[in-house]
């Protein structure tokens, strides 16, 4: 018996044409290698269909382009090869192709004060796309932070002074009555309040830039910021992490703003987008700042 041929009904001319901007395949499970680290991640790959008599892509072959993310260090030219060899293996049907891969990069950090340390896990999104010959890459990373208000540190320490007042008014300043009152509860009766926050941000790199700067933006940002959230900690860090925030007070505007100068200072970076989101410990809703970029235009 001859063996059968099997049916290719994606070689059969659609019933409506017209070209597709996207056609591919969403939540690919792979591997990458970041910063000599083998990190789980997925993957959304495709490629246009502009040929608009196609039924289909050939969705296989991009499938076997990223086997080699599970070999080779992540990096620009390796995404630019892959996103070449979508387009070589449909060069009849798309000109435009496109990858984006999701993964969590983890950093390990020291703590404020103690010799403890911890490891800290960072959301990435990497995006990246060849249209008419043209290639793009860009960085979308998370970092979280505390933002102490600016505003209920006034407030707070506002009731401190009426409370000394209250406290200590007509009668002799002590040395050891004061420095008593200022660690007791009665004499602190107020603190501003605190918000974790996240920093969400997106970079567009140079065409010619050869490594993801990941790490680096995440450095960056959180040195900017200066009140980065904790791995381990003994209560001296504890306390280091207070002083911290009560020297970095921030509205979500004074953090955008911080941000924005930060990330100007970035060489491989040539325009950027950032969006930072306080959550209220106050309100039941958010404070949000976002600042733009596009580099010196």
């Amino acid at each position: 018996m001859n063996a059968l041929t099997l049916p290719d009904v994606a070689s059969q001319n659609t019933l409506q044409a017209l070209p597709l901007n996207w056609v591919g395949m969403c939540g690919i499970a792979l591997p990458v290698f970041i910063n000599g680290q083998k990190n789980t991640a997925t993957a959304d790959a495709g490629v246009s269909l502009d040929d608009g008599e196609a039924r289909g892509i050939h969705m296989s072959r991009l499938y076997l382009a990223l086997e080699v993310l599970d070999s080779q260090p992540l990096n620009p030219p390796l995404l630019k090869e892959i996103l070449q060899q979508f387009l070589d293996s449909h060069d009849d049907l798309s000109i435009c192709a496109y990858l984006r891969l999701h993964t969590q990069v983890m950093l390990k950090r020291p703590a404020l004060v103690s010799p403890l340390s911890g490891w800290k896990s960072y959301p990435v999104c990497i995006d990246a796309s060849l249209k008419n010959g043209m290639f793009h890459v860009e960085l979308n990373v998370e970092v979280n932070y505390s933002s102490t208000c600016p505003c209920s540190a006034a407030l707070a320490r506002q009731l401190i002074q009426q409370q000394f007042i209250e406290d200590f008014a007509n009668r002799a300043l002590l040395h050891a009555d004061v420095l008593s009152w200022l660690g007791s509860s009665e004499g602190i009766v107020a603190t501003p309040h605190s918000q974790r926050s996240t920093a969400h941000l997106k970079v567009a790199l140079n065409v010619d830039t050869e490594e993801l700067p990941i790490n680096l933006m995440i450095d960056t940002a959180e040195s900017a910021l200066g009140t980065a959230v904790q791995t381990a900690v003994k209560r001296a860090d504890e306390q280091a992490f207070a002083l911290a925030n009560g020297q970095n007070l921030m509205f979500c505007e004074d953090a955008a703003r911080r941000l924005n100068g930060a990330l100007k200072t970035l060489q491989d970076v040539k325009s950027f987008h950032l969006k930072v989101v306080h959550a209220e410990s106050l309100h039941s809703h958010d404070a949000v700042a976002e600042s733009r970029w596009d580099g010196d235009v």
